[in-house]
């Protein structure tokens, strides 16, 4: 018997859902537990945000479970499922066999200035940035000090983090089938006496990049939808994570699918 752990957010429509879910899952005799046990399926009731909580939340899950989003508001990245649906989700869920899509994750190991370490994992994105003036920051890549960068901030992503803040600042959308990570530019500083690449920068699974900040000052740091402010950061070290995000795929839906429907959004048939 398959165990489902349903997560919603606290919007009116995604409580209701989440209550008409569960009867369902309930007389389909599937087991709605907690995460004192371990799920097969984890699914999610609201939008794209809801889906990051969700990740950081059961992140120890990661290699066991599969993640299903259901949105209740706007279509988002990571929820193929329409509240008009979940009767079709129950029952793929009470499929013996599960077809997935399986995405790369971001590993970040920060280092902050009294020595002390934290290590956390990105489904979409790191950024850092100076709140107080000028972030001076040298870049290493795989122990190579490849530059020293002035100017707004830095942003790393994953290829499906490619699709977000990184693609605004200019990066590449990146396949999840590349085990890649990419670095954006926020507002570099380059002229006769400073220069930097001035262009995203891709790296794969055998190297890392590593931001260390030159000038001591106030840093504002964020992973995905979770931020800090005020970081005293001596260093964050950023590579492709050993774990992954394993996303059932029962409708099949690709990603360049989701790439076209998010961005583009074409009628084909008025093309023909």
């Amino acid at each position: 018997m398959n165990k489902v752990l349903v997560y919603s957010n606290a919007h009116k429509e995604s409580l209701k859902v989440k209550e008409v879910l569960i009867d369902l899952l309930d007389k389909a005799s599937v087991r709605v537990i907690t995460d004192k046990e371990v799920p097969d399926y984890i699914i999610t009731i609201g939008g794209d945000g809801t889906f990051l909580q969700a990740f950081h939340r059961y992140y120890q899950f990661l290699n066991t479970s599969h993640f299903i989003g259901i949105h209740t508001g706007h279509l988002g990245f990571y929820t193929d499922w329409l509240a008009d649906d979940l009767e079709q989700v129950v029952t793929c869920v009470t499929q013996s066999s599960t077809q997935t899509h399986s995405y790369p994750l971001l590993e970040t190991l920060i280092t902050y200035n009294n020595g002390t370490q934290r290590k956390m994992l990105a489904l979409n994105e790191m950024t850092v940035r100076s709140n107080s003036g000028t972030m001076v920051c040298d870049v290493i890549i795989k122990d190579y000090l490849f530059e020293t960068f002035r100017g707004d901030g830095l942003c790393v992503a994953t290829p499906t983090g490619s699709t977000g803040l990184s693609k605004s600042l200019g990066g590449a959308v990146l396949s999840p089938q590349l085990n890649a990570l990419q670095l954006t530019e926020m507002a570099s500083i380059n002229n006769r006496v400073y220069r930097t690449l001035g262009s995203p920068l891709i790296i794969t699974e055998d190297e890392w990049i590593e931001l260390v900040p030159q000038n001591k000052l106030w840093i504002d740091l964020t992973i995905d939808n979770i931020s800090w402010q005020d970081v005293e950061l001596a260093k964050i070290q950023c590579r492709i994570a050993d774990e992954r995000l394993h996303l059932a795929n029962f409708k099949q839906i690709e990603f360049w699918d989701r790439v076209e429907n998010s961005f583009i959004g074409v009628n084909r048939n008025e093309l023909r």
